[in-house]
């Protein structure tokens, strides 16, 4: 069950803003500990476990944040000098700061990704540019779901279709979203990964942990993984206690995670119905994320937030919702009924 915010305000910014539930919180509580920076933290060994298995990688190491896991990615995958294929509106292109650029030193070969996918053409292409004195791409990065262009899923066909164009070039899959595209899909994630050389996920998104993410991979890259951890500052020593609640998360909260799609579809249609081709559209809408272009869309942010619903803007002009845990049908039908009345 969803649950309304405790300060009155439907906070639709992000599905960062969830709270820990009463689970997590009891099972924080009473984590066993030990200095993860020695491997000694049993907790953190059982979450990194736990994710491995259920993506179907070797094994997984435990990182504050979905950009970390990211960039630990491509340092460890991607040499300084070369070309990452990435669309031009993936979190690790747009929404990290321009981490790859500084952390590793390469230089991003950006393609068209307005729905969401990474065409395999395109990639194809890319590689083949090292024969014709153009940077060697040394790694492909793919977003599922992807977030800028509205939460849209990857099915297994179109993974198929890049990973034979990447051939012998690493892919690495921003799975921050990757349990939205399993419950919006039906595909396992383990599936979807097995196309993939590595995979993260956020568990401090939709699965409510209060911090948080995995990437799994080839033990050896995990290894290699560990030491970028350190280098990059994000080695924690008693970390068993946020660990505890991203084993309650991955245990007990991806099939509720379907409520939040059924309520973003909601959303979308009312957008649709107020704002005719801006993009909204309830049939597109997959996961708990919808994106679209009002003719003012700081006015309808101001106006949302006058009226006690928040919204984000990821683009200018563009505003995003997102639903989540913390966001009930009640919310969802306040914010419907804000939407009606925007400018």
């Amino acid at each position: 069950m969803a649950r309304a915010s405790s300060s009155g305000i439907v906070d639709l910014r992000s599905d960062t803003v969830t709270r820990p539930t009463v689970e997590m919180r009891k099972a924080m509580a009473v984590a066993e500990v030990g200095d993860d920076g020695f491997g000694e933290d049993p907790t953190v060994a059982e979450l990194e476990a736990i994710y491995a298995a259920r993506v179907g990688k070797e094994a997984a190491v435990f990182v504050p944040s979905g950009t970390m896991a990211n960039q630990i990615a491509v340092r460890v995958l991607a040499g300084p000098g070369t070309a990452v294929v990435a669309g031009r509106r993936e979190h690790v292109v747009a929404f990290e700061a321009g981490a790859a650029a500084r952390n590793a030193g390469v230089q991003f070969h950006l393609v068209p990704d307005s729905h969401g996918l990474v065409q395999a053409s395109d990639v194809a292409y890319a590689v083949s540019l090292a024969e014709f004195h153009q940077p060697h791409v040394s790694l492909v990065c793919i977003e599922n779901t992807h977030m800028a262009a509205g939460g849209i899923p990857w099915t297994l066909g179109q993974l198929d279709e890049l990973r034979a164009a990447a051939g012998d070039v690493p892919v690495h899959m921003d799975g921050a979203r990757l349990f939205n595209a399993e419950v919006a899909t039906g595909t396992p994630a383990a599936e979807m990964a097995s196309r993939t050389t590595t995979v993260m996920s956020c568990l401090s998104k939709g699965l409510c942990a209060p911090v948080g993410s995995l990437l799994a991979g080839p033990a050896a890259v995990i290894d290699a993984g560990r030491v970028e951890r350190k280098r990059l500052g994000g080695a924690m020593r008693q970390a068993g206690i946020v660990a505890a609640a991203g084993i309650v998360a991955l245990r007990t909260m991806v099939d509720r995670l379907a409520e939040d799609h059924v309520r973003a579809r909601r959303l979308a249609q009312g957008v649709a119905d107020r704002w005719p081709g801006s993009g909204a559209d309830p049939e597109r809408t997959a996961t708990n994320i919808v994106v679209f272009s009002p003719p003012d869309a700081r006015a309808v942010v101001s106006h949302m937030a006058d009226h006690g619903v928040r919204a984000d803007m990821i683009d200018p002009g563009v505003v995003r919702l997102v639903t989540h845990h913390d966001v009930d049908d009640e919310g969802i039908e306040r914010a419907l009924s804000v939407i009606s009345r925007a400018p």
